[in-house]
């Protein structure tokens, strides 16, 4: 959550006299406010964006190979430089050269300084590293398809596929820059080619020439090409003319950069070593699968995580979450979990909750009366712990702060004092995730809490890790607290939904003009507070410069400062590391501490994340949200290829804030995102406080529209289910873009305003305002592949290649089924819980050979320790649907029925195990009926056999 940039220079000279946000706020005015002066960094000016910027590739001389030896699995060696250019920091004279061939599917090319001191290795047990397979003495290496190969004089190295003889990695050409604060290396491509990955970012899903990529967690609300939550430097490189894909892995928590030109890629890093991952393929699921099972599995989540949740920030108190309970029940729209953000604290602090709009007995009761009608509720909790005023007794009085100080367990200054920030309770203070005694500390943090508000996950918020200020503001300044924020509390998103200019011009105008005049005198105010440009980015020994490396990465600041909104460089861990060097990886320690934290809490649950700040692994641990996006249709399309981004980096559940979190959503893009979502791996509503409401009931049409697609993706449940546990054990996302379900169609490669959800159901959105139709492409239709209309059944008579228009009413969102699956579903009710309790269904559809496949997974759907499952394998071929299971866990719901879909004519008859069933037939649909009585004990507690002839 966080206030836009933007917004913040707007207001910030209003702060003072802002209304309160809420009651829990209503001492603002009488609270100092952080001095603006103190969030403003040092402005710099980002090498991409300086014409006289030096050319590493123009000037560095790179590096000799010498004393070259192979090994069991490939060779070491020693990379000698040729001539030191210290550009963008000291060069390093003699490097560390080592090729492993780990499997026959993956090659690790290693390099680092002979001398580490004051160089940062990423530690194996922080960050799970891939490690050599099977004997590590041996390896037969005409098994790989990788091939290493490298010229000795003037380095440089290569990546062969063995089996097409393509060059997947080169840095011919390009010399090796190796020193103390700057790393880069270059690969070439080949023209037209297709990159994806490197993330986190808002951006289409191809990576296109031009990109640039930055790589450094970043508290910014979703901007279009800059980098924000998390730190993704993994890449699929698809290549269509020999129909392979492969992916490549920096195994760094550095801040980093990445170039993406017509013919070549360029990555840099501000410190670190070399390690890279290749990974062979030769398919885009194939390279996903590869990479996430290195890097970690995604957590299983629990099968309630897959209902609707619905969120924002403003519920200003129990009562009025009630309000929306009940509101959900009055309309009958299906609600799973009800959220909070900020607003039950206690003055925005952790762990607490406001004694008058959140009593404690009050709040326990009314989580209590969820937990007996089979919901949940899942509370935020910031990274920073709010570092109390010591000369007011009643502020002093927080544990949180004080357990803290005395385990010593926060940041530090360099000098050995506490590092003192601010986020939203005034001067902060941040855990630190290497101290040694830091999980029993947060341990006892939520344990204590636990008792008062028993949650059924957590929300991880601002854990970047962000602060309001640049440096350590606090520091000597406690007895200021409570500080505000250096703006209004809360977003001032603009007053009128997208598309209001259009028929509302004159008002429009004006607001415009209003606005524009203001900017223009916060812009001349600040102005004058930054320093000159590139005034302090110089070279330095040792470490380097950390507060302002020499080369100046395109952060995503107004300054660009790496300290503005976050923790500074310099801040420092018990252990001695810089958080400059870990500054990526702070989500990620939390999300593995609080993962912990959560099995100690409800042991044998699976522990339900929900995090901003992700890095490769995190997915083990966490889920994640979009961030901070907008209500605009844009923001819609966007939400589809950063998902299908997350879920190649191994993040198993991701979906956006529906209906936009800033700004002002309307009835027509509400409809058409709840829509939209409600086919996304996770599906939450989320709004920003002080816009208008946005929950689905507040429009008739929007309710009505909510709850079609909400009950179809209840009806899916049992698919989404299996298809995650899937995820879960292979590392193949649930949702999938068209050009990973045919990777040899190049005319895919861009296509991305369409998915998958599994093999099965392509969704088709609505992403423009005021249309009423949208085309979409049908792979392989009137050729190997057939589609049917999810709400009619019918075959449809598509051509592949060709832009397809849909019909798209609002309220309707195209939907179709791909021949060839078998798809389990479930009669929806008013929860998970309800929906586990009834009647199975089946839809065959079947494909261009009359043939279908599918399967099942079913458990408890919550144990972190699964000692009962269930496995159906479903086969249709030759007019007969076989069924097939194995496993302990009894799913006693009975069968009751099969729509299959494709049947050519009209069936003398049907019979389940040999006896005669129910059946209609219509549109070359087969309807088979009331098998509830032959799956009396279970629909799938035998094999059974359906045939129609």
């Amino acid at each position: 959550m966080l206030v836009p940039r933007i917004v913040t220079l707007l207001v910030a000279a209003l702060a003072a006299n802002a209304a309160p946000a809420s009651e829990s706020a209503s001492s603002a005015d009488s609270q100092i406010t952080l001095d603006t002066e103190l969030t403003l960094g040092v402005k710099q000016t980002p090498n991409i964006e300086n014409d006289t910027a030096v050319d590493a590739n123009q000037v560095a001389k790179g590096y000799d190979l010498v004393n070259v030896s192979s090994t069991a699995r490939g060779l070491t060696g020693i990379l000698k430089l040729k001539e030191a250019t210290n550009l963008y920091g000291y060069d390093f004279d003699y490097l560390n050269l080592s090729v492993s061939y780990q499997s026959d599917e993956r090659l690790n090319v290693h390099i680092e300084p002979v001398d580490l001191t004051d160089v940062y290795v990423l530690p194996e047990d922080l960050v799970p590293k891939p490690s050599v397979e099977g004997d590590v003495n041996s390896f037969d290496f005409d098994n790989s398809d990788l091939v290493f190969q490298y010229s000795a004089e003037d380095f440089s190295f290569e990546i062969i596929r063995q089996s097409t003889k393509e060059s997947l990695f080169s840095t011919k050409g390009n010399p090796l820059v190796f020193s103390n604060q700057f790393i880069q290396f270059n690969t070439s491509l080949p023209k037209d080619h297709y990159i994806t990955g490197l993330g986190e970012s808002i951006h289409g899903f191809r990576q296109e020439p031009g990109v640039v990529k930055t790589l450094f967690a970043n508290d910014v609300g979703d901007p279009i090409d800059g980098n924000i939550y998390g730190v993704h430097p993994f890449y699929s490189d698809q290549r269509y003319d020999t129909k392979t894909t492969h992916g490549v892995y920096w195994r760094t928590s550095a801040p980093q950069e990445v170039l993406i030109e017509e013919e070549s890629l360029t990555w840099r890093a501000l410190n670190g070593v070399i390690d890279l991952y290749f990974f062979s393929g030769d398919t885009p699921k194939k390279v996903i699968s590869q990479y996430v099972n290195e890097i970690g599995l995604p957590a299983f989540q629990s099968y309630w995580t897959f209902g609707y949740h619905q969120c924002r920030w403003g519920y200003d108190s129990v009562d009025e979450l009630q309000s929306v309970i009940d509101n959900f029940k009055k309309f009958n729209i299906p609600l799973e979990t009800i959220w909070s953000d900020i607003d039950y604290m206690d003055s925005y602090k952790d762990f607490t909750n406001d004694p008058h709009r959140y009593p404690k007995e009050d709040f326990k009761k009314f989580i209590e009366s969820l937990h007996e009608n089979n919901q949940h509720y899942v509370p935020i909790v910031d990274a920073a712990i709010y570092a109390p005023n010591p000369n007011n007794q009643t502020d002093n009085d927080y544990p949180p702060f004080h357990d803290g100080i005395d385990s010593d367990v926060f940041l530090k200054n360099p000098d050995g004092s506490l590092y003192v920030g601010s986020v939203w309770p005034g001067y902060t203070v941040f855990p630190d995730f290497l101290a040694n005694d830091t999980q029993d500390y947060w341990q006892k943090c939520f344990e204590d809490w636990y008792k008062d508000v028993p949650f059924d996950g957590i929300w991880l918020d601002m854990n970047e890790v962000s602060s309001f200020c640049v440096g350590s503001c606090g520091s000597g300044k406690l007895e200021e607290n409570p500080v505000h924020p250096p703006f209004a509390v809360g977003d001032v998103p603009t007053k009128y939904p997208e598309g209001f200019e259009k028929t509302n011009a004159s008002e429009y105008s004006s607001v415009q003009a209003s606005i524009s005049a203001t900017a223009s005198s916060s812009a001349s105010s600040s102005s004058a507070s930054s320093t000159s440009i590139d005034s302090k980015n110089t070279l330095a020994p040792g470490k380097g410069n950390i507060n302002y490396p020499p080369y100046a990465i395109n952060h995503f600041q107004g300054d660009h400062d790496l300290a503005t909104h976050a923790v500074s460089p310099n801040a420092t861990h018990q252990d001695g590391t810089l958080e400059y060097d870990i500054h990526n990886l702070y989500g990620y320690t939390q999300e593995v501490a609080t993962h912990k934290v959560l099995l100690e809490i409800n042991p044998n649950k699976r522990p339900f994340i929900l995090s901003r700040s992700t890095f490769p692994g995190s997915g083990k641990y966490t889920t994640h949200w979009g961030g901070d996006n907008n209500s605009q249709f844009r923001d819609a399309y966007f939400s589809i290829p950063q998902i299908l981004s997350l879920q190649m980096f191994g993040i198993g559940m991701i979906g956006p804030d529906t209906c936009g979190f800033n700004g002002q959503s309307s009835m027509e893009l509400c409809s058409r995102w709840m829509q939209l979502s409600s086919f996304f791996p996770f599906f939450r509503n989320h709004n920003v406080l002080s816009a208008n409401p946005q929950e689905p009931y507040v429009w008739s049409s929007v309710t009505d529209h909510s709850k079609q697609t909400i009950n179809i993706r209840y009806l899916l449940l049992p698919y989404f289910y299996t298809n995650h546990y899937d995820t879960h054990t292979t590392g193949t996302p649930l949702m999938r873009a068209l050009s990973w379900e045919f990777p040899n169609d190049r005319s895919l490669a861009g296509a991305d305003r369409q998915f998958f959800v599994g093999d099965a159901i392509l969704v088709t959105p609505v992403l423009t305002q005021g249309a009423d139709t949208v085309k979409g492409v049908f792979p392989g239709a009137g050729k190997d592949e057939v589609y049917y209309d999810w709400y009619t059944y019918e075959k449809q008579d598509f051509e592949d290649g060709k832009n397809t228009t849909l019909d798209a009413p609002l309220g309707h969102i195209p939907l179709h089924i791909r021949g060839g699956y078998v798809i389990p579903t479930q009669e929806p009710g008013y929860t998970t819980a309800e929906s586990r309790e009834n009647p199975w269904g089946l839809i065959v559809a079947l494909g261009v050979d009359k043939s279908a496949q599918g399967k099942l997974y079913v458990d408890d759907g919550e144990s972190y320790e699964i000692e009962e499952s269930l496995y159906v394998n479903f086969v249709a071929a030759n007019n007969t649907l076989l069924s097939s299971s194995f496993g302990s866990y009894d799913a006693s719901q009975p069968l009751a029925n099969v729509t299959i879909l494709g049947v050519d004519s009209k069936p003398k008859n049907v019979k389940f195990d040999g006896n005669s069933v129910d059946f209609s037939y219509e549109n070359s649909t087969l309807f088979v009926t009331n098998l509830e009585q032959q799956t009396s004990d279970g629909a799938f507690a035998k094999q059974w056999k359906l045939t129609w002839n």
